[in-house]
């Protein structure tokens, strides 16, 4: 039996007639993806015509295990599907072909799907304040969810040194990874300001003249920004840096980076909080700030600034880096920690933030209140207003939040809010000529690939040379035959990875096709990718990827001058 809200029958794919508030374009075109329907091995990817929209424990799929589901339904707003049928009945009953045919991407298709959202910027070697120690970055998105729930940002900081580089994983829709996206690395930059540039910036807002640029952004065409709600995120931000300047007596002290990305992370969860509670009266806004707040997002950030690396984390995003060994292998720093029940040290905090009594309410089936993965996010206010001020809120809004279920209903063992936190857990680390490369990825990389392998593509990629290692074969019967197309697979690839002119991209590839011997299977990454927007999420979650890469001799020179 299947329990999960909206079930719906498989058939061919069919959009929903309700647009999304924030239009995502899926990079393949809907064409390709009928041949898998119509193709038989389809029986072999899904053994029931039962499909369940949104992510539940109650559907469980081949490639994607139970744990990595990032919600958990509430069985009272559950509804209940009986699949009467297998899914070779079903579409014999729709006259769907019976014999078994090949319906593959070609290479060309493949890369194009791949390539739709990638995107690479170059740091100048002078920027006027300071030679870099970044090179650049390359970035890329992979769909799985319609519309994709991950965001990236990536800017450069005018008014103070370093460059701030994230991956945002939303939950319950992408309206709250949207808007951290757009206003977290403000936010950040702001708490970074000396005191006078912030009265300067306060001056010319109350004389009406231009203000100074803060961030100089980095972003891909498809990288939205809300303008309907400019104004309003614009006034949060400007309450925010005068209560900074209030604060501050004027004094010129050095800012510590470490307390300023908490309390940017902080005040915008504060912000978003407020926002869905005091409302709007255009209704467009209304319903848009509250959406934001009822959805959910995780956040990983990197702020570089010469040597100085600062990683802060809230979720189970990670920050993974790349450092070449002397014999020129590759070793894998990580530099974040879930925050989810994989983490004992989270577990311990949430714990002691609640009474006695809750102890075993407060995480079960390894969630928080048994609905949701992650133990820190933006949004997701179900789980930090009290049930008083919920229902006041959702009676208040539009109809729209009002019919929505998942809204009205309240988690169970719900006693002691809040809950859930958005402060990150920031790590410092000092740049050395060793490390090379920084990965920044929302966990649907890290779901399918070890960051040890990570690192190693990554680095191999990036220096063009390859630290070739015995053929595993994992315990596998291999013919001599089967031997030798690996040595010839192993060869082309070698020939073959400059095929990506990103490296995010080709970590995407690898991440969705490879095979059992850890190489790119065309056939494997072609039914991956043409896999329907409805059936993708059962295999695999939105990736994100954003790989930085180091000024060795930038770094080294650093250290020279101490």
């Amino acid at each position: 039996m299947c329990v999960c809200p909206g079930p719906r029958r498989i058939g061919i794919p069919v959009r929903s007639s309700s647009l999304p508030l924030f239009s995502d374009a899926m990079p393949a075109p809907t064409q390709l993806f009928f041949p898998l329907i119509r193709n038989c091995e389809l029986s072999r990817i899904s053994g029931t015509a039962c499909y369940c929209h949104h992510r539940h424990l109650c559907c469980s799929a081949p490639y994607l295990a139970q744990s990595r589901l990032r919600y958990a339904p509430h069985p009272a707003y559950a509804t209940f599907c009986r699949p009467k049928e297998s899914w070779w009945q079903y579409s014999q009953g729709r006259r769907y072909a019976s014999t078994p045919q090949k319906f593959y991407l070609t290479p060309p298709q493949v890369n194009s799907i791949l390539k739709a959202n990638e995107y690479s910027f170059k740091v100048p070697e002078f920027d006027g304040k300071n030679v870099s120690s970044v090179l650049g970055f390359d970035s890329n998105q992979l769909p799985a969810n319609a519309p994709i729930e991950d965001r990236r940002s990536a800017a450069t900081c005018l008014q103070t040194r370093g460059m701030l580089l994230g991956v945002f994983d939303g939950h319950a829709g992408c309206a709250c990874s949207q808007a951290v996206s757009e206003r977290l690395f403000y936010y950040i930059a702001v708490s970074l300001l000396p005191h006078e540039t912030l009265l300067e910036i306060e001056n010319a807002v109350e004389s009406g003249r231009a203000l100074l640029p803060i961030l100089q952004w980095h972003k891909h065409p498809n990288d939205y920004f809300s303008k309907e709600a400019s104004k309003l995120y614009f006034n949060s931000l400007r309450t925010y840096w005068q209560e900074l300047i209030d604060l501050n007596t004027g004094e010129s002290t050095d800012i510590d980076v470490k307390e300023a990305l908490i309390n940017a992370f902080k005040r915008l969860d504060n912000d978003i909080s407020l926002e869905a509670q005091v409302g709007d009266p255009n209704s467009f806004l209304n319903y848009l700030v509250l959406r934001v707040a009822f959805s959910g997002a995780t956040a990983c950030v990197a702020h570089v600034d010469g040597v100085d690396l600062h990683v802060a984390n809230t979720g189970d995003s990670r920050a993974m880096l790349g450092v070449q060994e002397e014999d020129g292998s590759w070793s894998a720093v990580t530099l974040s920690n879930d925050h989810n029940a994989q983490n004992e040290r989270e577990l311990e905090r949430l714990k002691l933030e609640h009474p006695k009594n809750e102890a075993k309410s407060v995480v079960k089936q390894d969630r928080l209140l048994g609905l949701l993965m992650p133990f820190r996010a933006f949004g997701d206010v179900k789980f930090k207003w009290s049930i008083d001020l919920q229902k006041r809120v959702i009676e208040s809004g539009p109809d729209q939040l009002n019919d929505n279920e998942y809204t009205k209903f309240i988690p169970p063992n719900y006693y002691t809010p809040p809950y859930l936190t958005a402060e990150p857990e920031v790590t410092y680390h000092r740049l050395r000529p060793q490390d090379k490369f920084l990965v920044l990825a929302t966990d649907g990389l890290w779901e399918t690939m070890h960051r040890q392998d990570v690192v190693r593509i990554v680095g191999e990629y990036l220096t063009g040379m390859h630290h070739q290692q015995p053929i595993a074969v994992g315990g596998y019967k291999v013919t001599l035959g089967q031997m030798h197309g690996l040595l010839t697979e192993r060869r082309a690839k070698m020939s073959s990875v400059f095929e990506d002119q990103n490296a995010a991209t080709h970590l995407i590839r690898h991440a969705v096709g490879n095979n059992e011997f850890g190489t790119v299977d065309h056939e494997r990454l072609s039914k991956m990718l043409s896999l329907p927007e409805e059936l993708a999420r059962m295999y695999r979650d939105d990736i994100t990827i954003i790989v930085v890469q180091f000024n060795s001799h930038v770094v080294g020179a650093y250290q020279n001058q101490e």
